[in-house]
């Protein structure tokens, strides 16, 4: 599981999420340049620790790399997200605490992405099946990770024969 990124990896990460094409160090050097005083080295250093644990890989291009992302950053999220819950002695409890610090907005987001996960999920809550969500069988929001067998980052490429946590 992906521990959190510091703050300058974040920062790094955020560049080459949100340009989503491969990029130089000289580019983001730029870039972090705009907020903060920043030495190349102090970048080429961090981009070559994300290449090392598996966040960007990397292709020669004249004397430099070009980096691009190996996931993405909702696959980030999420996967930071599943580690905090499957870290709870009561997920369950762990989940209601969650839902209950999320704004309007996030709320209607995880409707929106329980709609997509589960697309027989009616407007109300009920189950597909009859039941109110919670009864029965004991499945609740934290099985629609389950209904696709397919954990965060699913599908995207990984980076040689690493990942964002390998050794760990």
């Amino acid at each position: 599981m992906p521990r959190q990124l510091g703050e300058l990896e974040d920062a790094v990460m955020t560049r080459v999420w949100q340009w989503n094409r491969p990029v130089t160090v000289r580019e983001v050097l730029e870039d972090l340049q705009q907020e903060r005083s920043i030495a190349y080295t102090t970048v080429m250093t961090v981009m070559d620790n994300l290449h090392q644990k598996g966040w960007v890989r990397r292709e020669v291009e004249g004397r430099a790399y070009r980096y691009t992302a190996v996931s993405t950053r909702a696959a980030y999220a999420a996967a930071l997200m599943n580690e905090a819950w499957s870290q709870s002695d009561n997920p369950a409890a762990a989940l209601v605490a969650f839902f209950g610090m999320m704004s309007a907005e996030q709320r209607e987001a995880l409707r929106d992405a329980m709609r997509i996960v589960l697309p027989t999920l009616p407007e109300d809550g009920a189950r597909p099946d009859g039941e109110a969500a919670g009864e029965g069988s004991g499945e609740g929001p934290e099985a629609a990770g389950e209904a696709r067998d397919e954990g965060p980052g699913e599908g995207v490429e990984a980076a040689d024969e690493t990942g964002p946590d390998a050794g760990r």
